[in-house]
């Protein structure tokens, strides 16, 4: 006769292997990545987008207006904003839309101040204000010498 053991305990019991136990981590991981991009705020989304647009715009003034020579000013309009000084291009035009209209500004700092001031010294006044979308408010300035970034609320330049 041959062997015919019966099969133990030990053998019967078996856990996980951390290959079947990676595969499950990796499918939670991505579901629960779909989960927090499908659930994410969308007049945040699109406040985050207006604000790096913004600031890619005024980085772009800020230069050009360095390798003119020429002064620039940034100005808010009822409907967008507008570029007060910059040489003309083909296919660009100063003035701007906001990407959606019931984005709001106010410029904070300087105090009053009716326009930004982008040039072409490569030191410019530290400067700041703030843009709505909704009841959602995100702070973008300068200290005067480094880029237009977006800042924490309690950062001033």
């Amino acid at each position: 006769m041959g062997n015919t053991r019966a099969p133990t305990l030990s053998r019967l019991v078996r856990g996980f292997t951390l290959l079947e136990l990676l595969v499950v981590v990796a499918i939670v991981a991505l579901v629960t990545g779909g989960v927090s991009l499908a659930l994410r705020d969308d007049s945040g989304t699109r406040l985050e987008r207006e604000a790096q647009r913004l600031i890619a715009l005024l980085e772009s003034a800020r230069a050009r207006s360095r390798v003119s020579g020429i002064p620039v000013y940034w100005r808010s309009r009822a409907q967008g904003f507008e570029f007060i000084g910059l040489p003309a291009t083909p296919g660009t035009s100063p003035a701007q839309a906001w990407l959606h209209p019931d984005t709001r500004i106010q410029i904070v700092q300087p105090a009053g101040a009716q326009t930004l001031t982008l040039g072409p010294e490569p030191l410019i006044p530290a400067q700041q204000l703030w843009l709505w979308l909704g009841d959602r408010r995100l702070t973008l300035g300068t200290d005067g010498l480094a880029p237009f970034a977006v800042q924490s609320d309690g950062e001033l330049p």
